[in-house]
């Protein structure tokens, strides 16, 4: 658990089961410290959560433009429907 949770889910427990005079069971408290995990994972960001394209050399991205702009100029449509 991160520590930056540990204080949220102990204030939690605290304010609404008693914590430390009575204890929630022990599957309960797993269960707490779980969510609190799950939502500082979350809330953390991360390299990719950014996407695939924030990682790219700018002039990798500007190639692979310029290389779909110059296919899509070449692009041409063939008619096959003449009779032979």
């Amino acid at each position: 658990m991160s520590l930056e949770s540990l204080p949220i889910v102990t204030h939690w427990l605290v304010r609404h089961a008693g914590f430390p005079t009575r204890r929630l069971e022990a599957r309960a408290e797993l269960a707490l410290c779980v969510a609190a995990l799950a939502a500082a994972a979350e809330a953390a960001p991360s390299s990719a959560a950014r996407g695939p394209l924030a990682t790219r050399d700018p002039a990798q991205t500007a190639a692979l433009r310029a290389h779909g702009l110059r296919r899509a100029q070449v692009h041409f449509k063939c008619d096959n429907s003449a009779k032979v």
